[in-house]
Formats: C-alpha cells, structure tokens, sequence
C-alpha cells in the first residue's frame, strides 16, 4: 500500500476495501488458492511470469483445478479481469460442484464488476455442512458494492460466527457501517479490529477516515503518524476536511470511499 498519493481522490490512503482484486487491501483472507509467495511481494512483471507459468499449466492440463485457480489470480494482478473470469468460468463447467473453483470465480466476477453474477456463485461455493467464513465475507463486500449495506453486515456477522475477533471480518464489516452512515458502530468495530490486527496500517487507515468523518481530527492525524510521513498526513486531513464541508458532501465521500 503506497504512502504518497498522485492525484487529489488517491490522497486518502483509507483502504478502500470494497475490492476484490488479488492484491486487495483490507479484504483479507479472500481465499485465494495461490502459490506460496503473497500477493504483495510481487511485482508486475513477475505477476507477468506467474501468469505465462500457470497459463502453460492449464493449456497443457484444463482439467488442473489449481492451475486454473491461480492462472485467473495471476491474470487479475495484471488486469486481465476478463480473461480471469473466462478461465474460471471454464473450470466452473469441469467441475460445478468444486466449492474452491466456485469461490474464486465468484471472486473474479466480483472484481470485473460482474456483482449479481459474483453473488449468485459465490452463494453456491458456500453450504450450511461446510461453512466458509472467506466466501461469507466476499458475499459481503460484493452486497456492499451493491449498496446493500444491511445484507452486507449479515454476511460480515455470520462470518463472524465462524471465525469470532477476525480482523479482516471486523474491518469489512467496520468499512460497511462506515459506508451506511452508522459512523460510532463503524468506528467500534474498527477499533476491535485495529486490536487485532496491530502490524496492520490499512485497517488503522480505515480508522482514521471514520474518525475524521466524525470530526475527531486530533485523535484521526495522532492515528495516521503511526504509519505516514507528517506531510502526508497533513495532506490527507486537509483533504478530508475539504470534502466534509462541501455541498453534498456524503455522497461525494462515499464515491471516495468505494474507489
């Protein structure tokens, strides 16, 4: 995650967790079956060579559950959102009743924007004798996509049920009230998950946007120096007062937020 911004809508370095992508920020625990070198240690070329690597894979076996699994990852940290989606659509038709190829491709749909269809699939990778706490939390981020904040905070609070104090859980959840205008609930939830998760500056980032929406700017710059340079800190808070005070501003923050 970048600590200086180039454009006025990227200086709010707020984790802006309504992203499915492979290098997605505060939505952890995605599910991803992937190789076992994270997501942000690569860069783009070698995101490059992952792809032509499981590309040969899948060309030379389509039946590869894994292969196809990680070939459409390597495609969406490049891009190539669409032909993620095609790849897994593909190994959905092999194999329908794999839950691991119905939640990535649920994924990948969510993050070409394709969100009616990522939250048809993504329901049917998740089944009441074999609860994912993952998959609930991805139907909750594609709800909140949809401006189904309510929706999205039951699917937040049965993953929660699974996986009781997860951060990733409690920060999507915490970015959904924030969302909903429920800004004391939101900044709760995010403290407990801030909590739990302390190595973690994007959750703090979340933070520190629902205090400033709140107007608790002291506490909000005190939050972001842990993380940030001063200027940029001093960036961010001036920018976010600037949009606070402008007409119609919620909606204006709210477009913010879900970029």
């Amino acid at each position: 995650m970048r600590a200086r911004f180039s454009s006025p809508l990227s200086r709010l370095t707020f984790c802006a967790a309504l992203a499915l992508s492979a290098s997605a920020c505060m939505r952890g625990g995605s599910g991803d079956i992937v190789s076992s070198v994270p997501a942000s240690a690569l860069s783009e070329t070698e995101w490059r060579e992952q792809a032509d690597r499981w590309g040969k894979r899948v060309d030379a076996a389509p039946g590869d559950r894994d292969a196809s699994i990680n070939y459409a990852r390597a495609l969406r940290a490049i891009g190539q959102r669409e032909q993620a989606v095609a790849v897994l659509e593909q190994a959905a038709a092999r194999q329908p009743n794999d839950l691991q190829v119905l939640g990535a491709y649920g994924k990948a749909l969510a993050d070409a924007g394709r969100l009616r269809e990522a939250l048809d699939i993504l329901g049917k990778a998740h089944l009441p004798e074999k609860p994912d706490w993952r998959i609930l939390s991805a139907m909750g981020v594609v709800s909140d996509k949809l401006g189904e904040h309510e929706a999205a905070q039951r699917y937040y609070q049965a993953a929660l049920n699974i996986a009781p104090g997860e951060p990733s859980i409690l920060s999507n959840l915490g970015f959904s009230y924030a969302l909903a205008r429920r800004l004391p609930e939101a900044e709760a939830t995010l403290r407990q998950a801030a909590e739990g998760a302390k190595n973690d500056p994007r959750i703090r980032q979340n933070l520190v946007l629902v205090l400033g929406l709140q107007g608790k700017f002291d506490e909000a710059e005190k939050i972001a120096r842990t993380d940030l340079p001063a200027e940029d800190v001093r960036q961010n808070m001036a920018y976010l007062k600037s949009m606070i005070s402008q007409p119609n501003n919620w909606a204006k923050i709210k477009q913010t937020m879900t970029r």
